[in-house]
């Protein structure tokens, strides 16, 4: 018996215009019916076919659109809604809150993951200009405490929305980096544009406390959960080619790790 195929139509007026959603709900799968509909419902939202704000209805009305029991809809949702991606509004329904952005932990920009996991990147700079090396940078960079370097400032979304605080520093000689260019791609795909070759990186993953303008910039309350990111990135000559303090929106964003066993 082939999947049955069931879309799932808009009912909110006033939702922006989207193709419809089909699920392929297999009853001869040995996969629960639940974690099918939810594992295609998290992929609709992750693709952005349904976006944040999105109503679905009541559990009532989705078991008799797919198809499905109650209990099993209400099952789906409810993992749905502890990952943060649904809530429940009373006389409302079921209602899309976000997208959560699950990132593999390699050397590769937070630009080109979101844009080839199809979650639509957009990027605003905020400061773009040579500043003295502190410390931290000078030592990151290989360079001398005070020489100068190029700090970006951007804010990166998804769907509209905000998702990381990025602050990086360049070597000035490295390459140019136009803020129109910037806001239309990411800093590694410059650097590779650039005939410079990644090959490796440093990376540490940390969380703290959203300061004030941190919270602003982010649509956070002041106070809420941030992940960290520091990144020292080389070329295939050794040589550091930039230096990250990235802040992301633990609401929205994971890493995701592959562990392997050592021999």
């Amino acid at each position: 018996m082939s999947p049955v195929h069931r879309t799932l139509p808009r009912t909110a007026p006033g939702d922006r215009a989207l193709d419809s959603v089909t699920f392929a709900l297999d009853r001869t799968s040995p996969v629960p019916l639940y974690y099918q509909f939810a594992q295609q419902l998290e992929a609709a939202i992750e693709r952005g076919a349904l976006a944040p704000g999105d109503l679905l209805g009541n559990e009532v009305d989705l078991s008799v659109r797919l198809g499905l029991s109650r209990p099993t809809v209400r099952q789906a949702i409810q993992s749905l809604v502890d990952k943060g991606l649904l809530v429940r509004r009373r006389g409302v329904g079921t209602q899309v809150v976000h997208s959560q952005v699950k990132r593999p932990l390699e050397l590769s920009s937070l630009y080109d993951d979101l844009e080839s996991a199809g979650q639509g990147p957009t990027t605003r700079v905020l400061r773009n200009e040579p500043v003295p090396a502190c410390a931290d940078v000078a030592a990151a960079l290989g360079l001398a405490e005070g020489a100068e370097v190029i700090v970006l400032e951007r804010l990166r979304r998804t769907h509209g929305q905000p998702v990381a605080f990025l602050r990086n520093y360049v070597p000035p000689a490295l390459l140019e980096l136009p803020a129109q260019r910037l806001e239309s791609t990411g800093l590694y795909r410059m650097l590779r544009s650039a005939g410079i070759v990644l090959h490796s990186a440093r990376q540490s993953v940390g969380a703290r406390s959203a300061t004030a303008e941190e919270a602003a910039l982010l649509d956070e309350e002041e106070g809420a959960a941030l992940l960290t990111m520091r990144r020292t990135a080389y070329d295939d000559t050794g040589r550091p080619v930039e230096y990250g303090v990235h802040v992301y929106r633990a609401s929205r964003y994971v890493f995701d790790f592959q562990l392997l066993v050592r021999p």
